[in-house]
């Protein structure tokens, strides 16, 4: 199983429209996929439309035992293979901005319980998505602990530069104090416009301070993820042409994801995939 943190400690960059993107891909592909709204706005939980729960993931933190955890995961009205740990505002009462240890283990310690949720009719999950919020509290360092690959999720602007390189030091305390399993899987530059010199000028700025961690595969700025997603739709189902393109490079990055030769199950040591 591959546990991913999708991250921006700068708002208003697709983040949420990253891990969405991703859900649609994995649902293609027949990947099942757990995605864990952990944004207290609770974006990803609107747009995947689960079924109502008993809990949330604000309980999951407070409680994180399986019994908890199953009450608060649902299917989405997306596919069956696209699950939803709901997210809601009350998660905002664990964004602690200097939490100890005990609270940043509960979200791993909970999701460490989630294979056994696999049965005949339902196979485990693969892939589980962590959408983090904006910021750097008990929420997105509770998803560094729990996740083994980082996601950093950016626009091609002049305020990038300084948000990537936030975002980076902060996988970096994690990993050293915390969670020697985390790797950056990179950085993906979202919402381009591929004729603008501007969005050209900042990717090339981040390829020279970054290296090979900003990734080849950039997404498009195409106003079909914004329709879709107000259809509670995946934009891999909305069928325009921009669509087509944009769903063409989230197969590319969800591909890259999954690329790996290590797959590390949550509360257990590192293991084939």
């Amino acid at each position: 199983m591959r546990t991913v943190a999708v991250l921006s400690l700068k708002g208003g960059v697709g983040k949420t429209s990253v891990v969405l993107g991703l859900a649609g891909a994995a649902m293609i592909r027949g990947v099942r996929t757990l995605v864990v709204d952990l944004d207290p706005q609770g974006n990803a939980t609107s747009a995947l439309e689960p079924d109502d729960t008993d809990a949330t993931l604000a309980d999951v933190l407070t409680h994180p035992s399986e019994a908890t955890l199953r009450k608060a995961i649902a299917p989405s009205s997306w596919d069956d293979n696209v699950d939803v740990l709901v997210g809601s505002e009350d998660v905002e009462v664990h964004n602690r901005p200097d939490p100890d240890f005990k609270r940043l283990g509960r979200l791993a310690h909970a999701l460490s319980t989630v294979d056994r949720f696999a049965d005949e009719d339902n196979p485990p999950y693969r892939l589980v998505l962590l959408d983090c919020p904006p910021s750097l509290g008990q929420l997105t360092r509770s998803a560094l602990v729990a996740a083994d690959r980082a996601l950093l999720v950016t626009e091609p602007t002049m305020f990038s530069v300084t948000g990537v390189q936030r975002a980076f030091e902060a996988v970096h305390a994690e990993r050293e104090q915390h969670n020697p399993n985390l790797q950056p899987l990179g950085v993906v530059v979202n919402r381009v416009r591929t004729h603008l010199l501007e969005h050209d000028y900042r990717i090339r700025e981040l390829r020279e301070i970054f290296g090979p961690l900003v990734l080849p595969i950039s997404l498009p700025d195409r106003s079909a993820v914004q329709h879709a997603q107000g259809a509670c739709v995946p934009v891999q189902r909305w069928g325009t042409p921009g669509a087509r393109e944009i769903s063409v490079a989230y197969q590319s990055l969800l591909a890259r994801v999954l690329r790996t030769s290590r797959y590390r199950r949550p509360g257990s040591a590192d293991e084939d995939g």
